[in-house]
């Protein structure tokens, strides 16, 4: 059994990026926990209405993927910028400490949404090995409106190196993605269900397998 977690800057990120994987992990008996880094508050303007929303579906998505903890740092959404990684990096920390995961999902270093990469940074901080002996393996997952937006430049490119067949897992991935029914579209609109298949069937092309997740793996420790 391996200790895994998933870091989501927004709820949904998880479900884009790597639904089909955390579903695949618990399949196979791994114990999975979830950080969420922002969340949407009344005294940032948004509604009662909006706030009791996204926490029943919070607590829907821990249930259909199976978390066993969920933190949630509540940081505003859409506000997360370089200061806000001093508060951020020792909360991860402890956390991690408390948990121990082996192995780590967290979004693209790239993405066009400062949000991701101000949490990827402070997520890179907490993976140093001489700190954080347990963690073996930490993986960028690519998240549909933020990755492909971010500039083209080839030290940001977002480069997938390692696939997950998530082919018997792929359409509870889409069930997971309609709980977020406020951040679906209609084809083209980037986060659609017919592209988050087509993501799937191309990823899976890639491998010789029917629908796939792609990940950039940054750092793999064979102890």
């Amino acid at each position: 059994m391996k200790n895994v977690v998933v870091i989501s800057a927004h709820p949904d990120d998880e479900v884009l990026g790597c639904g089909g994987t955390l579903l695949k992990h618990k399949a196979g008996g791994d114990e999975l926990s979830w950080i969420i880094i922002t969340n949407v508050l009344e005294n940032k303007g948004f509604s009662k209405q909006v706030v009791e929303s996204r926490q029943k579906e919070i607590e829907k998505i821990k249930s259909l993927i199976g978390f066993t903890s969920v933190f949630k740092l509540d940081y505003p959404t859409m506000s997360l910028d370089s200061n806000s990684i001093n508060t951020m990096i020792p909360q991860i920390s402890k956390i991690f400490n408390e948990i121990k995961p082996e192995v780590i999902y967290v979004m693209n270093r790239s993405d066009v949404h400062s949000d991701h990469r101000v949490t990827f940074d402070a997520v890179a901080a907490c993976t140093k090995s001489f700190r954080y002996p347990f963690i073996k393996k930490v993986l960028m997952y690519e998240c549909i409106s933020e990755t492909e937006f971010a500039p083209a430049l080839p030290e940001r490119v977002f480069q997938p190196n390692y696939f997950v067949d998530i082919t018997k897992h792929f359409s509870k991935k889409l069930e997971m993605m309609k709980v977020y029914e406020s951040e679906l579209g209609e084809h083209p609109f980037p986060r659609s269900l017919r592209n988050i298949e087509a993501l799937a069937v191309f990823r899976g092309a890639s491998v010789g397998v029917e629908y796939a997740e792609a990940f950039q793996l940054i750092k793999f420790i064979d102890k």
